[in-house]
């Protein structure tokens, strides 16, 4: 994941969703699109895009769009708000500070911060804050979250708990799973799914390691071990299911069966994970609408609009994702953009 200077994306691969705040684009299928798997683009009116998708694609006319709103937060992170006025965070990272990682010179030593205007900007009132695993670019954020948001619950993995103990957070208010465990908060269902770290190429992955009791205050980015990771499937009350995606492996045994509606998957960096694409989609039912993740320079601030991590080949994952699943919608996000599914 090292390189200099991340280039702009090129913005023509982009859907040009509505500015935060305004109308917001829902993600419905025309039927050429669903026959080829082609990426979507909303409209330059996203008023007209339930009417015109409606419209074009019988075979889809009477499919219900969510009231929920998703915004993706960079790197892994997703804020939803659902239609009753709920609140979730997954992975939440914002503060997007330097390390050094996409100039070839990482500093593990690079001091923990966090950006609490930004954050502020984006968080809303959240009750509920999944976790994958805890690395700085996942959890960083969440002590400073929880503090804002006292109310919130935080779902993550043992090793989040003990790390989000050692800076300051309520035992009271972290929830530990392992995968596999089906959470029901007033009507918002969150199932834990074990799943795995992306792989480099040696076949391993960036600072392993596991806690079974608090450790020290931790002070650096090497201070945060991945401690294993989680994927979440979430219902929604009005139906709607999302797949949540932190890295770019999985347990195909784990994911099998959940057929979310929409699935965020992290595009992985390396060939490592033998047929990565077609078994995750396999496994999930080939979602009616894809997301890739955590191709973006995490590193450069948020209002600056998604880089593009160009050690990535994103165009070759968003054609093998076309090739395993042609009836997939694809939706390349851009930062802090509210779409509906």
């Amino acid at each position: 994941m090292t390189a200099n200077r991340a280039s702009r994306f090129n913005r023509r691969l982009l859907i040009r969703g509505a500015a935060a705040g305004a109308a917001v684009p829902a993600v419905l299928p025309t039927a050429a699109q669903a026959a080829t798997g082609t990426v979507p683009r909303a409209p330059r009116n996203p008023d007209a895009t339930t009417s015109d998708a409606k419209t074009s694609n019988a075979g889809t006319s009477n499919a219900k769009t969510s009231d929920a709103t998703f915004q993706w937060l960079g790197t892994s992170g997703w804020r939803i708000d659902t239609g009753g006025g709920r609140t979730i965070l997954f992975d939440p990272y914002l503060s997007r500070f330097e390390t050094g990682l996409f100039k070839k010179s990482f500093n593990p030593k690079t001091p923990l911060t966090t950006d609490g205007a930004t954050i502020d900007r984006h968080i809303g009132r959240p009750e509920l804050i999944l976790v994958s695993h805890s690395h700085w670019d996942h959890l960083n954020d969440v002590p400073y979250i929880a503090a804002a948001a006292p109310d919130a619950r935080i779902v993550g993995t043992e090793t989040t708990y003990h790390l989000l103990r050692a800076l300051g957070v309520d035992k009271a208010r972290i929830a530990v799973v392992r995968g596999g465990e089906v959470l029901d908060f007033d009507g918002l269902v969150v199932e834990a799914v074990s799943s795995r770290h992306s792989r480099n190429d040696s076949y391993s992955y960036f600072a392993p390691g596991t806690l079974t009791g608090p450790p020290p205050r931790p002070q650096t980015v090497s201070d945060l071990p991945e401690g294993d990771t989680l994927a979440f499937h979430v219902t929604l009350p009005d139906g709607l299911s999302a797949f949540l995606m932190g890295a770019s492996d999985f347990s195909e045994r784990d994911a099998a069966g959940l057929r979310p509606d929409v699935a965020m998957i992290a595009t992985p960096s390396t060939p490592a994970t033998h047929r990565y694409a077609p078994r995750l989609l396999k496994a999930l039912g080939y979602p009616a609408t894809v997301v890739p993740v955590h191709w973006d320079n995490f590193e450069l601030p948020l209002d600056e609009g998604a880089h593009r991590d160009p050690t990535i080949d994103l165009d070759g994952f968003i054609a093998r994702i076309r090739e395993a699943s042609p009836g997939s919608r694809i939706l390349l996000p851009e930062y802090a953009t509210p779409y509906r599914f």
